[in-house]
């Protein structure tokens, strides 16, 4: 992680699991990092955990990754007061449990700003940023099991995932797709995407706490090994499962 000292990371959903563990790592290895999150108070709570000279190194952001506006203040904010963004963690996403034939439209359309056009809107600034100064970055990807296969609900419940693995699919075209644009812009800048399988964090449905879980510092281990690796190797997409998961 040498090359990544005092650069500047943003992590997305930094309030809690994944996005917090990965905040936390990046802290103690050395790196700047700036949360974006709605819940505030819960990123100033992580801030508090840190030693007194490391707290100077987390800056907690309002930022709702599902609204544009939002978004450009955040990244406004941190090209002004920080000279722009390294790396950059696409970590936020919402699930709200039900049936995509009956839920109501407005949470159906929230999943898709926040889970995909969030992703599409926070990395069109980072990109701006690294390609502006020239920078050999690195945008990552949080993406899901659900990505890559409809997994079924445990016993003999509804699916209740409706759009969240829609966006995750979306996510993994947009692997490729940023791989080949940076490549075509003839930029060194990464990407990666980490699929984990479940997760113990509170976007978790229920009936799922019985499976074989992961843990957010497994995942944000794995992320800080996508970045340590030297500038000519690029992790491409990373799947990570718990032992005896069924799926």
């Amino acid at each position: 992680m040498d090359r990544w000292q005092d650069r500047v990371a943003v992590v997305t959903g930094a309030s809690s699991g994944i996005g917090a563990a990965v905040a936390r790592q990046l802290v103690n290895a050395g790196v700047v990092v700036v949360g974006l999150a709605r819940r505030v108070d819960r990123m100033e709570a992580i801030k508090e955990e840190f030693p007194g000279e490391l707290q100077s190194r987390f800056h907690c952001i309002h930022c709702d990754v599902g609204d544009l506006d939002s978004v450009t203040a955040a990244f406004d904010w941190i090209e002004e007061q920080l000279g722009g963004c390294d790396i950059l963690v696409n970590n936020a996403g919402c699930l709200f449990p039900g049936q995509l034939l009956t839920l109501e439209l407005e949470h159906l359309q929230q999943v898709l700003n926040v889970n995909l056009m969030g992703v599409v809107n926070c990395t069109r600034r980072a990109y701006r940023s690294m390609k502006q100064r020239d920078v050999a970055g690195h945008v990552v990807l949080i993406n899901s099991l659900t990505g890559e296969t409809l997994i079924n609900p445990p016993g003999e419940e509804l699916q209740v995932l409706n759009m969240y693995p829609l966006t995750k699919h979306g996510i993994k075209a947009l692997l490729e797709l940023l791989r080949q644009e940076f490549r075509g812009f003839k930029t060194q800048i990464k990407v990666t995407s980490i699929s984990p399988g479940v997760t113990d964090t509170e976007i978790l449905p229920s009936g799922y706490e019985s499976l074989p879980m992961l843990t957010p510092d497994d995942v944000a281990a794995s992320i800080m090994y996508a970045l340590a690796t030297p500038p000519h190797v690029q992790v491409h997409q990373l799947t990570i499962k718990p032992l005896g998961e069924p799926f």
